[in-house]
């Protein structure tokens, strides 16, 4: 047990680390071109945020949440998703004392109790941002093509960008109250998950993997008829900004989300090649959230990406770069006074931006000129007794085999590009 992770966690190896850094690269460099402020929240918060933001009758508060006991006898939570912390945030740091709209983003964990499978761990991380302080669907559209363009710039193909609007509390409960009664006379055909979202949440059996495969599904009542004036008005100015932009999109009217904090624009993006976990990147607006934890009635919209799906997506098209040669040189040395002299020539090239290694064991010249083969290095830097002597250094490419005795203040100016 003590060298196995906990079952749903995974280790981010060094050959990994690479693509990993590479697609924060790119995150960071996106959200500069939009405008977007990079927040690091606490990895856990007091449990009520969640129960509060996220809404009980979800199935992340339900089944999900590692919530327990700190030594002060408060319930605690690891974040199972991070809005409901950089609303916290945006209320507890008056981030809206300049008015107008914040715009942030994150990279962070993010952890839910949940089975395991390809591209959903207990311990996962997302991507995601945050638009809060106005109501304008150029917003949500805004926030959309953001994930969009992302995803696209990775070189993804068979995306599908599927919307809905949920409504809001003018007209949801209207809609809530037809799903009621159409899913109660199926109550029966119903999953055992869903006869309890029944009372608590109907909307959520529109999304359910069981009950949405099923004939009496495609009769449920849509919320197209129950939006009231200013949902419906939203939703098509999110669907012409979206067309002036050149995204193509699909209506989805079973589309709700998983959360309860969502009023009307609701969005997914699949890639379909992943599967039954096909959504790498989903959101909407969620209006009513900040002032349900605490602050004024405040619109906003953001989104999530999943990294560790999009990372999947990348290797099933073949789009994962080849790993980079991790140095450039490698000092060899033979004897005592060498190995200070290689030493000094190490510390050297590394100050110099050069990526540089050489052996700490005590190996021959031979054994060391293996691990300098096996290394990637360009070069071989050797160093004897006659170099120490002569203040020069033997260069070695190792991709042609050539070999030359060089001043060792010469070595920076080697063409170290491969």
């Amino acid at each position: 047990m003590l060298t196995n992770a906990p079952r749903g966690t995974k280790d981010i190896l060094p050959e990994q680390s690479a693509n990993w850094i590479r697609l924060e690269n790119k995150i960071r460099e996106l959200c500069k071109l939009y405008g977007y402020e990079e927040i690091r929240t606490p990895t856990f918060e007091h449990t009520e945020l969640f129960l509060r933001g996220i809404g009980e009758g979800t199935d992340v508060v339900d089944k999900e949440m590692y919530t327990f006991k700190d030594r002060g006898d408060r319930s605690i939570t690891l974040r199972p998703e991070n809005t409901a912390s950089v609303v916290r945030a945006y209320l507890q740091n008056k981030l809206f004392a300049n008015g107008g709209l914040v715009k942030l983003y994150y990279i962070g964990s993010m952890f839910r109790y949940d089975r395991p499978q390809a591209g959903r761990l207990r311990e996962f991380h997302q991507f995601g941002v945050e638009a809060l302080g106005e109501k304008n669907p150029a917003v949500d559209a805004e926030i959309i093509l953001l994930a969009w363009e992302f995803l696209k710039s990775l070189g993804l193909e068979d995306l599908t960008l599927k919307i809905n609007t949920v409504g809001c509390p003018a007209c949801r409960p209207i809609y809530r109250r037809k799903l009621t009664e159409f899913f109660t006379e199926e109550i029966d055909e119903l999953c055992e998950d869903c006869r309890r979202r029944l009372e608590k949440n109907p909307l959520r059996i529109l999304d359910c993997k069981i009950d949405g495969l099923k004939d009496f599904m495609d009769d449920a009542p849509k919320i197209e008829t129950c939006l009231c004036d200013d949902c419906r008005e939203h939703f098509n100015g999110v669907k012409k900004l979206l067309t002036a932009a050149g995204i193509p999109f699909a209506i989805d009217n079973r589309l709700v989300r998983g959360l309860d904090y969502y009023t009307k624009t609701a969005f997914e993006i699949q890639y379909a090649p992943l599967g039954a976990q096909s959504a790498v990147a989903g959101g909407g607006r969620y209006d009513g959230l900040i002032k349900e934890i605490g602050g004024d009635d405040t619109p906003a919209v953001g989104f999530a990406a999943g990294l560790e799906r999009i990372l999947l997506a990348l290797e099933l098209q073949n789009l994962l770069p080849a790993q980079d040669k991790k140095i450039s040189a490698f000092v060899v040395s033979g004897g005592s006074a060498a190995e200070i002299y290689a030493f000094k020539l190490l510390t050297d090239l590394r100050r110099k931006n050069i990526a540089a290694a050489m052996d700490f064991g005590g190996k021959s010249m031979k054994s060391q000129m293996k691990a300098a083969a096996k290394s990637g290095a360009k070069f071989a830097l050797i160093v004897g007794e006659d170099e120490v002597e002569t203040s020069t250094v033997t260069v070695k490419n190792l991709e042609t085999a050539a070999q030359e005795k060089i001043p060792v203040a010469e070595v920076d100016k080697l063409n170290f590009d491969t």
